[in-house]
This record gives structure tokens, C-alpha cells and sequence, in this order.
């Protein structure tokens, strides 16, 4: 029942030149969505160069649950913020999202050309096993440095009931498992009652917050809309939207689609598309929706909106952690909180699982994509190769597969 007070360790020597090319290169390599993001950045900022410890990735990853936005962007501004502070702050995040944007703004210029999107599906379709094993090692990894008693073990699997079996939203699950551990740890355990009545509300309210618009707003952007309109409504999503980025598609649908009717719900499912079909942060999926509605400008309107947020709310939050270490309360807190990112982490690895290792056409069990996943999860594990090369090896078998009518 005690939680660590020491200091996090000291950081080493990172140069801006160190942040600029890790970020660059997992902005174009990191495909699978916001928890395979942090599955390869832990790989290559804890495993690789050594830059943080575990446990403090761990602390980076609990504290994005704490902050609305795109969680694994805002861990990438956050491992640049803990390197060199603001201006690193800064290079990681604008590295991180800036290929991964331009990348999704060439399909989207392609898509409005021709009315089709390229087809790479092989591709995908080779990467998705390799993305299963990356996840699979980091998981394992990051499981054994957060569950270091019984009580977390406990809520570990209380935590991936609750998300497994039930609606209630995955943040909501992690700040509960938070609370509930930090009132364990500093002994307040007959305030768990009070706490507990106070759950279904609360997470109510903040399940509802971002589908709050003010009537005045609406009425602006139900019209057509101006650069202005579009940053204000992105803006003000990504200021109150928690959980991962695949949550944003269901208020673009909620809003754009059905509200305002700034795209047809066939041009949105094109847009969630393009978005899938690119790697780095899942919500560049708005500068294709900006792109279709008010061309190039629109969608850096649209992406400056959605991603401005990030970076004030880590500046601001980010030299708490250390802080919060200190205090027994919020210090198991934190270490909740990371038990209920591990059963996130899980179900996730479940729902891909599923998916990742079936034929091309999403049919039967393809032997093929459980021989890449094995062979991925070996070459990981015995020989520590980089995630970047397996992607790369993922997407030739893909490619090779589907040519050869085997995938």
C-alpha cells in the first residue's frame, strides 16, 4: 500500500536535433491508432535511448488521461517538454503531427481530385499483425512496472470488467481507478462511499461535455462556413474531447454531418478512411474534413483548432507530475490511473487482435498474418529489433501477399 515519493530521475542529454528526428520518424511509421502509438514511442524514447524510465513514461501516459485531446500526441509533447522544456515542448509535437498532416492533406487533395482514396489496403493489411506484437511487448512491459502489488493487480481486472462489459467510457474508468487507489494509498478509504455515489454523474457530465454547443455558435457554422468558423468548432473540440482520437468521429458525424452539413456522411466514412490509411495522430483526420469544405486553408484551420489545445494544457500540466509524485494521495493516483491504461491497453490489443489477423478480405483466420505476428513478437523480443523495420517488413509482406492472391 505505498506509492513512490522520490524524485523522477534525472534526464538525460537530449539535443533538439535527437526530438527532431525521433518525432519525425514516428510521425511516418507510427500506424495503428493512439495505443500503438505509445506502444512504439515507448519502445524507442524508454527501451532504446534510454531517455526516461518507465515508470516516468508511465506517469506521462496517466496524466494525458487527466487533460482533454489526442492522448498519444499529447505524450509526445510531453516527452519533449520533460527533454527541453517549452521549445521541446514544441519541436516534438509539431514534428509528430506536421508529416503525418501533410501526408493526410495529399490524400485528401487526391480524394477531392479523383473521388477515390489509393488503394493500400494490402499494405495496412501486413502492418496490422506487426502492430498486435508491438503492443502485445510494450503492454507486457508496461504492465510489470505498474502493477507492483495486489491492490493494483485487483484493479486491473475490475478495471478491464468495467470496460470490457459495460458503456462506461475508458477515461472514466482510469480517473476511477485513480481516485480509488489514491484514497487506498493515503489511508481515506471511508471516503470511498462518498466518491462513489459521485461517479455516475460526474461521469455522465464529462461524457456529454463535447457534445455542449452554445446556440449562438450554432447558428454561425450551420451556415456557410468561414476559415474563422471552422478553427472556432475544432478548437473548442479538442479543448474538451477526452479519450482517443477515433472518439472525435462520432461528434464530426454528430455536428458536421447531421448539425451543420458542411460534408454527406459519405464524404465523412472517405475522410475517417484517408485518416486510417496514414500514420501518426488519428484526428489529422480533420484536415481532410477542413480540406473538403474550405480547401488548403480550411484544413490547416481545422488542424491548428484541433491541436492548439494540446500543447497549452501540457505546458501547463506537465510541471505538476513530478509534483504530484510527492503527495501519497495523488501519487496513487497516478498509479491508478496507470492500472486502467494497462486494461485500456488490453482491450485494445483484444479488439485489433481480432481483427488484424484475418485474410485481406476480412474473412476466415489467415495463417499468414499469425506467422507475421509471431515472427514480429520473436524478432522483438530475441533480437530487440526496431519497430520501424518491422512495419516496413509488415507492409512488403502485405504488398507481396496480395499480389501473389495469399494474403
Amino acid at each position: 500500500m505505498t506509492t513512490s515519493t522520490a524524485p523522477l530521475p534525472t534526464i538525460p542529454n537530449v539535443t533538439y536535433g535527437d526530438l527532431l528526428r525521433l518525432f519525425l520518424k514516428l510521425s511516418l511509421t507510427a500506424f495503428g491508432g493512439p495505443v500503438a502509438h505509445i506502444a512504439i514511442a515507448e519502445d524507442e524514447i524508454v527501451v532504446r535511448r534510454k531517455w526516461m524510465t518507465r515508470d516516468h513514461y508511465l506517469d506521462l501516459v496517466a496524466a494525458t488521461n487527466l487533460i482533454p485531446g489526442p492522448n498519444s500526441t499529447e505524450v509526445m509533447i510531453h516527452v519533449g517538454y520533460v527533454t527541453k522544456g517549452i521549445p521541446g515542448a514544441l519541436v516534438a509535437g509539431a514534428c509528430f503531427i506536421g508529416p503525418a498532416f501533410l501526408l493526410t492533406l495529399a490524400l485528401a487533395i487526391l480524394y477531392t481530385g479523383t473521388g477515390q482514396i489509393p488503394q493500400i489496403e494490402a499494405i495496412l493489411w501486413g502492418i496490422k499483425p506487426v502492430i498486435v506484437a508491438i503492443i502485445a511487448q510494450a503492454g507486457y512491459r508496461l504492465a510489470i512496472a505498474a502493477l507492483r502489488n495486489r491492490a493494483l493487480w485487483v484493479l486491473l481486472i475490475v478495471s478491464l470488467a468495467v470496460v470490457m462489459f459495460t458503456p462506461v467510457p475508458e477515461v472514466i474508468v482510469m480517473l476511477a481507478a485513480g481516485v480509488i487507489y489514491g484514497l487506498y494509498v493515503a489511508g481515506l478509504g471511508g471516503t470511498f462511499a462518498m466518491f462513489a455515489a459521485f461517479i455516475p454523474n460526474a461521469a455522465d457530465s464529462i461524457y456529454r461535455v463535447p457534445t455542449i454547443k452554445p446556440v449562438v455558435l450554432e447558428a454561425v457554422l450551420a451556415a456557410s462556413p468561414s476559415l474563422w468558423d471552422i478553427f472556432f468548432y475544432f478548437l473548442k473540440i479538442g479543448s474538451v474531447l477526452f479519450g482517443s482520437g477515433y472518439v472525435l468521429i462520432s461528434y464530426i458525424q454528430q455536428d458536421v454531418v447531421n448539425g451543420f452539413g458542411w460534408l454527406t456522411g459519405r464524404q465523412l466514412l472517405d475522410a475517417v478512411a484517408i485518416g486510417q490509411l496514414t500514420p501518426g495522430p488519428v484526428s489529422t483526420t480533420v484536415a481532410v474534413v477542413g480540406y473538403i469544405v474550405a480547401g488548403l486553408p480550411g484544413a490547416l484551420a481545422a488542424a491548428l483548432g484541433i491541436f492548439l489545445p494540446s500543447f497549452v494544457l501540457v505546458i501547463l500540466t506537465a510541471p505538476l507530475i513530478p509534483k504530484m509524485r510527492q503527495s501519497k494521495f495523488l501519487g496513487g493516483f497516478l498509479s491508478g490511473v496507470n492500472a486502467g491504461v494497462i486494461a485500456a491497453i488490453l482491450v485494445t490489443l483484444i479488439d485489433l487482435t481480432g481483427a488484424a489477423l484475418k485474410t485481406l478480405d476480412g474473412g476466415a483466420w489467415s495463417p499468414l498474418a499469425i506467422l507475421l505476428a509471431l515472427v514480429a513478437v520473436a524478432m522483438l523480443i530475441r533480437f530487440k529489433t526496431n519497430a520501424t523495420w518491422l512495419i516496413l517488413m509488415g507492409g512488403i509482406v502485405g504488398l507481396a501477399a496480395s499480389v501473389l492472391k495469399i494474403a
